[in-house]
């Protein structure tokens, strides 16, 4: 009995040690250690989080807002857009950078985003897509990056004036007494647009010397413009007033013209001026200081891809400046940006002069 007895108990301790050299086994295997637990499978296949973004613009206009807005809920984004004029947008960025409210900000040319940029109100972030934007178009610090290329273009309504009696230029608009009071001034300086114009006047004039950066016959030129134009009225289309025949002359932004061309029945003719027109990259940032930083950074990542960009590009006549969307562009615009000649800016000057141009115009020039 007493041999059988050991016997028992030399079978049990062996048993026990099985059992306790699988269990560091399974241990092993699931790389935990004591007392942590492994993660679930399920927390790991729990999809992404996406918080609710604010989103400033200046490019939600003629549907392209509640396209986004739709094609962003697709994409398991909640977006709420905050549409004002380029400049505004800026002040109210700069006004509110010690507590933001927006998460994102697109639509901008790098005038605007150069002062955001001063004021350190974007937060840096190198987008995946990045490398497949058209060279020298992206912030080089990693601050910016480019969305979409736009020509601000003189437009004309064709059936008052033809290739030849249209005005070649900007300046024979307060030039030539045929164009008097035919043409909408650029008076909503808190506009992109607007300012775009008046900038590429201005630049032309570029005086050390003078004042704000610019020669005395610069701004005679400017005051010109302003005297024989007409102004534009806060909230009316102009393309509409352009094929009305109420003011038949004036700017015209590239990605909407196939969008105006169809809804007025009107297709404006082009002016082509030699010294080029002004050309502006929107782009995409992030605001400093938002507390969604990771949805934030996702929805950037969506928004520039190939593929959100190629079809924004088929849906409004835009130029993407993402190259790998190019091909999706609609005939019609890569046509007329080969047409086009970019004016030569220096964006430098532009941005460090155009709030103070803008004071001066509305102090001065349009009393």
């Amino acid at each position: 009995m007493k041999k059988l007895s050991m016997a028992l108990l030399l079978i049990m301790c062996v048993i026990v040690s099985a059992c306790g050299g699988g269990s560091n086994a399974g241990n092993a295997n699931t790389g935990t250690s004591e007392g942590t637990p492994a993660p679930s499978e399920s927390s790991s296949n729990e999809p992404v989080q996406n918080e609710k973004l604010i989103v400033y613009t200046n490019a939600n206009s003629d549907g392209r807002g509640e396209w986004l807005i739709e094609k962003a809920k697709g994409a398991g984004f909640d977006i709420e857009i905050v549409g004002a004029g380029g400049a505004d947008l800026t002040n109210r960025l700069i006004a509110e950078k010690n507590n933001p409210i927006a998460d994102v900000v697109y639509g901008l040319n790098n005038m605007l985003y150069e002062n955001l940029k001063k004021e350190d109100a974007l937060a840096k972030f190198v987008p995946s897509w990045a490398g497949d934007v058209e060279q020298g178009l992206n912030d080089p610090e990693g601050y910016y990056h480019g969305l979409v290329k736009q020509a601000i273009l003189l437009g004309y309504n064709p059936n008052e004036f033809t290739a030849d009696t249209a005005p070649k230029d900007w300046t024979d608009l307060y030039k030539n007494d045929a164009y008097k009071g035919k043409y909408e001034a650029p008076t909503l300086l808190g506009q992109n647009t607007p300012r775009l114009v008046v900038a590429g006047i201005l630049t032309r004039f570029q005086d050390p010397n003078g004042d704000l950066g610019v020669s005395e016959e610069g701004w005679n030129e400017i005051q010109q413009l302003y005297d024989n134009g007409v102004s534009a009225v806060e909230g009316e289309d102009f393309y509409a007033n352009l094929a009305n025949g109420k003011t038949p002359l004036g700017a015209l932004v590239s990605g909407t013209l196939q969008q105006k061309e169809e809804q007025y029945k009107v297709k404006a003719g082009i002016v082509s001026p030699e010294i080029g027109v002004p050309m502006v990259v929107e782009h995409a940032a992030i605001v400093n200081g938002t507390k969604k930083q990771a949805t934030a950074e996702r929805f950037v990542e969506w928004l520039g891809s190939s593929e959100v960009q190629g079809e924004f590009a088929a849906e409004f006549n835009a130029m993407p400046a993402n190259t790998k969307a190019v091909e999706q562009a609609n005939e019609s615009v890569k046509e007329l940006f080969t047409s086009l000649k970019p004016q030569e800016f220096d964006w430098a000057f532009i941005a460090e002069n155009m709030d103070l141009w803008a004071e001066k115009i509305e102090l001065e020039i349009m009393q």
